[in-house]
């Protein structure tokens, strides 16, 4: 199968050649782009070079083993959203749960089932397609939702505004229909005073 350029991008970390083969022979029959580190520290800094998707990982390694490696992508905010999929020998329920206490996703026992692994891949890529399209869209409704907010408050200043505007209006009337009501009575009373001046 030909491998697409946009498919997804997996990194396969595992110190056993064997291994890197059948999980890369794997990975390129079902069309996945793919790299490969032998320890932890190769693996560090291939993902600070070029971010995958997802990350395969074995657990015991040379140098860093892969409980560290874990710890360590998981504490970097640029790279705590990859999902870890474990792949190991070690079967028994304290690695697991060390593994899933560090934020790995899912756990894949060796021997590989190719099938297997791929379904878990598949699974694991669409839940974090999901997530991400999760998170854009409450990203959208947050920004929607404070731009709403912002008119409401525009809205409420423009009502009020209006209000003390009326208020004033309200305040001026008063004195200009007193005047305006007591024109004529003022022009009678001055003619009058005129009149008694004449006289």
């Amino acid at each position: 199968m030909l491998i697409n350029k946009d498919s997804p991008f997996i990194l396969i970390v595992d110190d056993n050649p064997t291994n890197l083969s059948v999980l890369s022979e794997t990975l390129g029959a079902a069309g996945f782009r793919f790299r490969v580190a032998m320890d932890g520290e190769s693996a560090l800094a291939l993902v600070e070079r070029n971010s995958p998707e997802l990350i395969l990982l074995d657990v015991q390694m040379p140098g860093i083993d892969g409980f560290e490696t874990c710890r360590r992508l998981k504490a970097n905010p640029v790279t705590q959203s990859i999902p870890i999929i474990f792949t190991t020998a070690l079967a028994d329920t304290e690695s697991k749960t060390t593994g899933f206490s560090l934020g790995a996703v899912d756990y894949i026992p060796k021997p590989f089932d190719q099938a297997e692994v791929l379904a878990r891949l598949r699974v694991h890529l669409q839940l974090k397609r999901l997530t991400e399209s999760l998170e854009e869209q409450v990203i959208d409704r947050t920004v929607a939702l404070q731009k709403a907010q912002v008119q409401l408050v525009q809205q409420e200043k423009l009502s009020g505004l209006g209000e003390m505007v009326a208020g004033i209006g309200h305040e001026l009337n008063n004195p200009i229909n007193f005047i305006a009501n007591n024109l004529q009575p003022l022009r009678e009373y001055i003619a009058e005073v005129a009149e008694i001046d004449r006289k």
